[in-house]
């Protein structure tokens, strides 16, 4: 097949290309070797490294053969070179960009003409890796109905445990320029098969079915097992190689994508060429899906409190207006007396104001939590009563006109809420000691809001509470975003965590504030409470717990069982409960009745604890 092509036309351009770009030495002798060698291969194409050495270049009858068609979105097809080269480091499989539906079919033999380049999804900005591809296509059909190439296995015995390799520094931490190390670095493993057709078996379920037609598999179902079956994502080094996004091909509505949780599994083979996107890199774009066997997770309940015991929870409820459909506001309520048992203290998370998105100046949320807090009632909850502080309009983040803040939800039957000068958005609560007792000047307030940290985010609310005559504050928080971040499979190793400097200095503003606390009264019960939006590893958790100030109660739980939130296949903790010192001995849960669910009422899971002041 290499020596099957006369020269021609195509090869003297390519030559002439070659020659003008400086890939060849300019002289006869070059020139002749160089117009009678073989044709341009996909390996050729795609080198040994993240970047074409044809990067921007013509070439001409690339010959290989289809094994997918994708004829939504990015509308193409990839093609595969039957006759491997002996170098493991380069793929023989890469995608033709047509940019309309593709007159070819999987198993025709194909030479395409076109443009190479490196087209990386979500934007330079993105840090994500690179898809090479060949763009402005011509196309001709040798022949169809072909067998296709030989699926690779992707499995736990040939997916380094390594994840990445160290990137360049000369390179700003980059490793597109690296030689790819497919036997000891995962992502150089996916990248040398990028653009091929591959395959999986029997594999379990990580992440469960989401809106937009995707799961998450593992190939290697030891790897840092979570007690309910997912894969947990421990420390900044536990990547969990073993993750793979799975899609389909199929357009949805010819074949609907299969509605998974964690903890099923997807049987059987699932075939097709492997991709690369912006929403969670590597990805196996199904030719043929593998058949989804349901297992047995169900949502969690937590114990209830006894009588002598305080139970504090916190909720992200995910942008809750009142535009929601009534039966969020009562799968929500049925979640908070069902699976949480009503705690005594509710700290929510994403209450927006009365008109939900609308931007019109609307900053009050009394009909959203009336709303929310009747159908609490109607699922046979306490009746609850809140306290919060509006924010300022357009001031605090999250979604354009919404508004979010936190909000404190207490059962006055069990607990009393102190009420000392409300605050404002803009005023700070402080803390005094009078007559020997250590309190807030407002309650509810907000905690240091002229803090530029808080800038376009979410302040933090305090509150005094008293349980069985003993005081008790509360801080809710809903810190910034990860939004900016680079994913786990950027070129850039390690990925650069750029919201992390934002939510380090709200770490060391509440640290600050807990520590005024502590200094009144060094028994006080403190709990610091919400969605965090970082790990219990990370640096915010740390700048939170500085000085033995605070605790992060998840850590309490087996390893097994630290994680709120399901993101691209890794189990991960976001929202948190820290503990002052006083407050010794507690049981902590969280809640899993969401993260792990294709159905859900939110993304996050709440979390609960339990103590005696």
């Amino acid at each position: 097949m290499r020596s099957s092509h006369p020269r021609s036309a195509a090869v003297a351009a390519l030559v002439a290309t070659a020659l003008a770009t400086g890939l060849l030495a300019g002289s006869a002798d070059a020139a002749e070797g160089a117009a009678s060698a073989d044709p341009v291969r996909i390996h050729d194409i795609q080198g040994t490294t993240r970047i074409s050495p044809l990067n921007g270049k013509q070439v001409s009858d690339v010959e290989g053969i289809v094994t997918g068609v994708r004829t939504y979105g990015s509308r193409g097809f990839w093609i595969q070179d039957p006759d491997a080269d002996d170098n493991a480091a380069t793929s023989e499989g890469v995608f033709v960009f047509t940019n309309s539906v593709p007159a070819v079919a999987v198993g025709d033999a194909v030479k395409v003409s076109g443009t190479v380049g490196e087209y990386i999804p979500g934007g330079v900005k993105s840090g994500n890796q690179s898809v090479t591809q060949i763009s402005k296509p011509t196309v001709t059909v040798v022949s169809s109905g072909n067998a296709l190439p030989e699926a690779t296995a992707i499995n736990e015995y040939n997916v380094p445990a390594e994840y990445a390799p160290a990137g360049d520094p000369a390179a700003e931490g980059s490793i597109n320029g690296l030689t790819l190390d497919p036997s000891r670095y995962a992502l150089d493993f996916y990248e040398s098969l990028e653009g091929m057709n591959v395959k999986i078996g029997t594999s379990r379920v990580v992440g469960a079915t989401d809106p937009y037609s995707e799961l998450w598999v593992t190939v290697k179902g030891w790897e840092n097992a979570a007690k309910r079956g997912g894969t947990v994502y421990g420390s900044y080094e536990s990547q969990n190689t073993g993750r793979l996004q799975i899609q389909q091909l199929a357009p949805i509505a010819q074949q609907p994508f299969p509605v998974a949780n964690v903890g099923d599994k997807l049987t059987g083979t699932t075939e097709g060429p492997l991709d690369f996107n912006q929403f969670g890199g590597y990805t196996l774009v199904a030719r043929t899906l593998g058949t989804v066997k349901a297992g047995t997770l169900a949502p969690e309940k937590t114990k209830p409190q006894t009588e002598h015991e305080l139970a504090v929870a916190t909720y992200n409820v995910e942008n809750l207006d009142p535009t929601d459909p009534q039966e969020k506001f009562d799968a929500l309520a049925k979640a908070v007396v069902e699976n949480l048992a009503s705690p005594d203290i509710l700290a929510l998370e994403e209450i927006q104001d009365d008109n939900g998105a609308k931007n019109d100046g609307t900053v009050s949320a009394e009909q959203t939590l009336t709303k929310f807090t009747t159908a609490i009632a109607a699922a046979g909850g306490p009746a609850y009563q809140w306290r919060t502080v509006n924010p300022e309009d357009k001031k605090d983040g999250g979604e354009p006109g919404g508004n979010i803040r936190q909000v404190f939800l207490f059962n006055p039957a069990r607990v009393s809420f102190t009420e000392r000068a409300p605050g404002d958005a803009v005023t700070a609560t402080g803390v005094v000691k009078e007559n020997g007792k250590t309190h807030l000047t407002h309650s509810p307030g907000r905690v240091d809001p002229a803090n530029p940290a808080w800038a376009d985010s979410r302040k933090p609310l305090a509150g005094e509470f008293v349980f069985r005559g003993k005081t008790v504050f509360v801080i809710a928080n809903h810190f910034g975003s990860k939004g900016g971040d680079e994913g786990l499979t950027s070129h850039h190793q390690p990925p650069v965590r750029s919201s992390e400097a934002k939510r380090l200095l709200q770490a060391q503003a509440v640290n600050g504030f807990v520590k005024q606390i502590l200094a009144e009264d060094k028994n006080a019960n403190v709990l610091v409470l919400g969605d965090i939006n970082d790990f219990e590893f990370s640096a915010t958790t740390d700048a939170l717990a500085d000085g033995g100030a605070l605790y992060p109660a998840i850590k309490s739980l087996p390893k097994t069982e630290r994680y709120s939130y399901v993101y691209q296949g890794n189990a991960q903790v976001l929202d948190q409960i820290l503990t002052s010192p006083a407050i010794k001995k507690f049981t902590y849960d969280s809640v899993h009745i969401n993260a792990e669910f294709a159905a859900q009422n939110s993304d996050h899971d709440p979390q609960v604890l339990r103590f005696r002041p």
